[in-house]
């Protein structure tokens, strides 16, 4: 008997855990909804520019993470 209960029983929790564990996985990959593209060919240093997704400037465009967008 693991950790002093019976088989059926540590079974059912460690059932339960498991899938608790997988929900909450899902959740949060659904929430934050990771890039999982991958490009073939990678940017050269310095070329990477990333954009803050629903977030416009005053302008209208998307703002990117370079200090050029905001002048």
């Amino acid at each position: 008997m693991p950790a002093g209960v019976t088989w059926p029983r540590y079974l059912k929790m460690l059932t339960a855990s498991l899938l608790s564990m997988l929900a909450g996985a899902e959740v949060v990959h659904r929430y934050y909804r990771p890039d999982l593209s991958i490009p073939e060919v990678p940017p050269a240093p310095g070329q990477l520019q990333t954009r803050l997704l629903g977030i416009e400037g005053t302008t209208g465009t998307p703002l990117s993470g370079t200090r050029a967008a905001e002048e």
